[in-house]
């Protein structure tokens, strides 16, 4: 990227607010390095060093796509949960948006069942199997089932194994996912404000976790560059 293109882009930040953190008395101090200055009590993240990391975090998604791997997209916060599904639908990419279920990654076999049930039961709803093998009370109960179940696994239905890496929303908010990822050793990468512990994750982009605009930018910048990669990739015969 030229220097050009590097002031274009910390500008694009700038607009979007990805520069503000939270008071300085939530900094967490393992963000204290990727911090330009502290104005009113706020601390204020330096750009050029946000988009190094961008950067950074850009080259994994991209080599990553580029030999075929998954990456599983978490950010179930409300500000950030709309965005990060667009962007893992856009990508053909499992998520977990609504919440975060115990076991996702830790207890995956567990997790296949409850997924593999959900299968099940909209296959019979489609094939009209469940109109006959059920009564009309039964269905009500069912129905609910699939509600519940499709709240909760919808967006990993597809995931045949434990993704190659996990993309995540601010991952102190979504710590648990972060967690589980760290025990069954899937590299994290994650957008994360100054209230995040930065030795959780191996790719940080430290920016501003809560703004929408800020989210957007950054995020649309990953997924294109994991998309640039997806499509070079020449599955093995």
């Amino acid at each position: 990227m030229s220097t050009t293109q590097d002031e274009s882009f910390v500008d694009r930040l700038f607009k979007a607010g990805s520069h503000f953190g939270f008071k300085k008395s939530r900094r967490h101090p393992t963000v204290a390095k990727f911090l330009y200055t502290t104005k009113d009590g706020n601390d204020i993240f330096d750009l050029e060093k946000t988009t190094a990391l961008l950067e950074t975090a850009k080259e994994t998604l991209k080599e990553a796509g580029l030999h075929g791997k998954t990456v599983l997209f978490v950010g179930t916060k409300d500000e950030a949960s709309r965005i990060v599904k667009a962007a893992a639908e856009k990508s053909e990419s499992p998520f977990v948006t609504n919440s975060w279920i115990g076991g996702m990654l830790t207890n995956f076999s567990e997790i296949k069942k409850r997924i593999n049930r959900l299968d099940t039961l909209m296959n019979e709803k489609e094939s009209g199997e469940l109109e006959r093998k059920y009564t009309k009370k039964e269905r009500v109960v069912i129905g609910r089932e699939v509600d519940k179940l499709n709240f909760n696994f919808a967006g990993i239905s597809k995931m045949q194994k434990l993704p190659d890496y996990m993309l995540v929303v601010d991952p102190r908010h979504d710590a648990i996912a972060v967690a589980e990822a760290k025990e069954k050793g899937v590299p994290v990468i994650a957008i994360m404000g100054s209230d995040c512990d930065a030795s959780q994750v191996q790719v940080p982009v430290v920016a501003n976790d809560s703004l929408q605009t800020s989210v957007s930018l950054i995020l649309d910048e990953l997924v294109n560059a994991y998309m640039e990669g997806k499509s070079a990739y020449v599955p093995k015969p």
